[in-house]
């Protein structure tokens, strides 16, 4: 069975504008943890106005911008001026696990530093023998898109780059997080993340995530005054990465991860959403691990 065509199916809430009831905007599944306060964070991520606005729900009843549980349903936007949903890019991307010589550096100081899945807060019991099984050092920003971090000029939020220059700034320990193996799919496929503009607030858009508890937690103190720890910069392009792709419109396409020996990988990656996307990601993670093992 293919995985759904966009994020649509497992929402429970839905944004229109109030002129305009009959096309949805956006919409997502509200976790535990998502405040009305949060609704408008994240339309201001998606939408772009011109004025300011309000929020109100099925029953004309102003939704104010505090910290109240939001609760699931329809909701409309009311501004004197217009609304456009933004066309920004969204770098989507599938669950990868980069290697060779130029990322182990990375990965142990991801691990030296964390020890412990930093969203569940499981330890590694076996870090002190260098084990480090279900445990996955995770690059925020992906290190598939490595020349857009340099394009963009993005390397001017590392300030501990990597002992050796040439490993580049993206692999910067502050561009990365320890996580459990299935956080970390969740994490790269944008079904979770932490929003450092709410106390660090970890953010799920799917109830895949209902297992874990994780939902409306907050990233420890402990790890957040370790002046290595991820630069707020990458976890907040992380959080916005993962409303576009989550909220805006129907939601972008989910892919599939699971192929068994001897599946078609190309095919079925050619055959399914986004197709060139997808496989841009992909043979730009094999480059870079063919690069760093040449």
């Amino acid at each position: 069975m293919s995985p759904p065509l966009d994020r649509s199916p497992w929402r429970d809430t839905y944004i229109y504008a109030s002129d305009n009831r009959s096309t949805v905007l956006g919409g997502f599944w509200v976790a535990e943890g998502v405040t009305n306060a949060n609704l408008y964070s994240m339309l201001e991520i998606f939408c772009l106005f011109t004025d300011t606005f309000d929020l109100r729900d099925s029953g004309e009843r102003l939704v104010e911008r505090d910290g109240q549980p939001l609760k699931p349903g329809d909701y409309y936007i009311f501004t004197a001026r217009s609304i456009t949903v933004t066309d920004e890019v969204a770098l989507t991307r599938t669950p990868s696990l980069p290697s060779g010589t130029r990322v182990t550096p990375f990965s142990d100081a991801v691990r030296q530093r964390d020890r412990r899945c930093v969203i569940t807060g499981r330890p590694a019991r076996l870090a002190h023998l260098d084990c480090w099984d279900t445990f996955e050092a995770t690059h925020i920003f992906p290190l598939a898109y490595e020349e857009y971090w340099n394009d963009f000029g993005y390397h001017r939020w590392i300030t501990v780059p990597p002992a050796n220059e040439s490993d580049g700034t993206i692999n910067s320990v502050q561009n990365g997080i320890l996580l459990d193996s299935d956080i970390q799919c969740l994490f790269d496929s944008y079904t979770l993340a932490i929003n450092p503009d709410d106390n660090y607030k970890i953010v799920c858009f799917a109830p895949n995530t209902l297992d874990f508890n994780i939902a409306g937690r907050h990233l420890d103190q402990t790890f957040l005054d370790n002046p290595h720890r991820p630069v707020d910069q990458v976890l907040r392009w992380h959080f916005r990465q993962a409303v576009l792709i989550n909220m805006r419109g129907a939601g972008e396409a989910c892919f599939e991860t699971d192929f068994p020996p001897g599946s078609d990988m190309i095919g079925e990656i050619m055959s399914g959403a986004k197709a060139a996307e997808k496989m841009e990601f992909e043979l730009f993670t094999r480059f870079n691990a063919m690069e760093d093992r040449a």
